[in-house]
């Protein structure tokens, strides 16, 4: 977790300096979780040439509150976290000051995006943050303000964790906090794990695996057990004894073993995924004037469904995409209650059928069309996609609609024959759980090539 914020102040000799201005935003790598901006009273005037640079005057600050007023706020957004700033040196210093004059020790881990954007953008003309940002196309306002130079800056952290691909600066300069946050026990299971897409199991003292996960980055995913806060993460921290993985190169793959594997080991800590996740399904019925429709509803196992979806809010989205794109009506679907036309009929999307407009039999065409693309049966396919070196490619099989497993094979080695495929073919379960996740995957994601034979 991170605190990147800006201050501004009142200027004057070293260590004499006042804060006029900070803002703060807890930020969690991929968006921002919290913020705190305020005007500080600093209890002394301000420096003209600051005024000028600032546009905060003396007047706009008599009614702000001082500092050790909002101390405890700061103290309590920046806890556990990084703190991140612009020449963080400078800023790192102000607080400090102004926490030890009110007899407090403040300490906190620091990057700076200064030094971070000459390690990984090298060759700019200025790392000013002003210029920086602007030349990298980076929106800014309210230059030398708190909130507008740390949201500035917030936009410039979240393009050097792009930039950073293999991680390796920032893993240096915070190296040593993360390993103060765990158990040398933690740290050497942690470091031998690789930063690559596939299986991880979690095992205690007595070797019984105790949870069953998947990421696109194993190491990554396992630390954030081992440092996280939640009484799952904890009981974790407290039993591993050793961790043990499989790299699967497909996310697909990924999710299926997971799937699979959590149902035969059972383990103790995935006890919400030993059932199917998969609660709200999408269902066809045909209404009183002979329209198919869509709706989605919780899942029942005695009626069958087309797909299905984690929660409702996902089915929604889905159904909206598909309603769309296969030019549907959304009243039909249950996505548009009126008693006229649908929204999309006036716009010119919806062909009418809300209002008995276009024929049965041509709507219906479209429903069935999806359902047919959407369906496995009497299907047989393969999915290929990225194996676990760049010289690999991953499979899996799918035969008169029935999820057969997965392989392996070789760049060099064509799969050609589907007889050769099921001779190096890792058999998997066939269920709801499985087709609902190979529909899901290849509604969202694209792979590599879909073989059909």
């Amino acid at each position: 977790m991170y605190a990147i914020l800006d201050i501004e102040t009142t200027g004057g000799q070293f260590n004499e300096e006042g804060i006029t201005e900070i803002a703060i935003y807890k930020f969690d790598g991929h968006e921002v979780v919290d913020q705190f901006i305020s005007l500080v009273n600093p209890e002394k005037e301000i420096q003209p040439f600051v005024v000028k640079l600032t546009g905060i005057n003396n007047a706009m600050l008599r009614s702000a509150p001082k500092f050790y007023e909002i101390a405890k706020r700061i103290i309590e957004i920046t806890e556990g976290c990084i703190v991140v700033a612009h020449n963080s040196s400078f800023d790192y210093r102000i607080l400090r000051t102004e926490f030890n004059r009110l007899g407090y020790s403040y300490i906190r881990p620091t990057l700076c995006t200064v030094e971070l954007s000459k390690k990984l953008i090298p060759g700019m003309d200025s790392y000013s943050l002003g210029k920086l940002v602007r030349a990298l196309g980076i929106p800014v306002s309210d230059r030398h303000r708190a909130n507008g130079d740390a949201l500035a800056t917030v936009k410039l952290f979240k393009l050097l964790l792009t930039k950073d691909t293999e991680k390796v600066i920032l893993n240096q300069l915070v190296k040593a906090d993360i390993k103060s946050g765990l158990s040398p026990k933690l740290l050497d299971i942690v470091e031998s794990l690789p930063s690559r897409t596939g299986i991880y199991y979690i095992h205690n003292e007595k070797g019984t695996l105790i949870y069953i996960g998947k990421s696109k980055n194993i190491k990554k995913r396992v630390n954030q057990h081992f440092t996280g806060k939640t009484n799952k993460c904890k009981k974790i921290q407290l039993e591993v004894f050793a961790v043990t993985y499989e790299e699967t190169g497909s996310e697909l793959i990924a999710l299926l073993k997971e799937s699979e594997e959590i149902k035969i080991n059972k383990p103790i800590y995935n006890r919400a995924q030993r059932k199917s996740i998969f609660q709200w399904a999408l269902y066809e019925s045909l209404d009183e004037n002979g329209y198919l429709n869509l709706r989605l509803q919780k899942a029942d196992g005695r009626k069958k469904e087309i797909t299905a979806f984690t929660s409702i809010q996902e089915g929604k989205n889905a159904l909206f995409r598909i309603t769309e794109k296969y030019r549907l009506c959304q009243k039909l679907n249950g996505l548009y209650e009126t008693q006229k036309g649908c929204f999309q009929h006036k716009i010119k999307e919806c062909n009418g059928a809300c209002l008995g407009k276009e024929p049965s039999t041509t709507y219906n065409e479209r429903v069935e069309a999806f359902i047919h693309d959407m369906s496995f049966e009497n299907n047989n396919m393969i999915i290929m996609d990225k194996g676990r070196r760049v010289d690999e490619r991953s499979a899996i099989l799918i035969e008169n609609g029935l999820y057969k497993g997965y392989c392996f094979y070789d760049l060099n080695y064509q799969i050609t024959n589907i007889d050769v495929l099921k001779n190096i073919l890792i058999p998997m379960h066939n269920n709801r759980d499985t087709r609902t996740i190979i529909q899901s995957y290849l509604r969202k994601n694209k792979v590599l090539k879909i073989m059909k034979f």
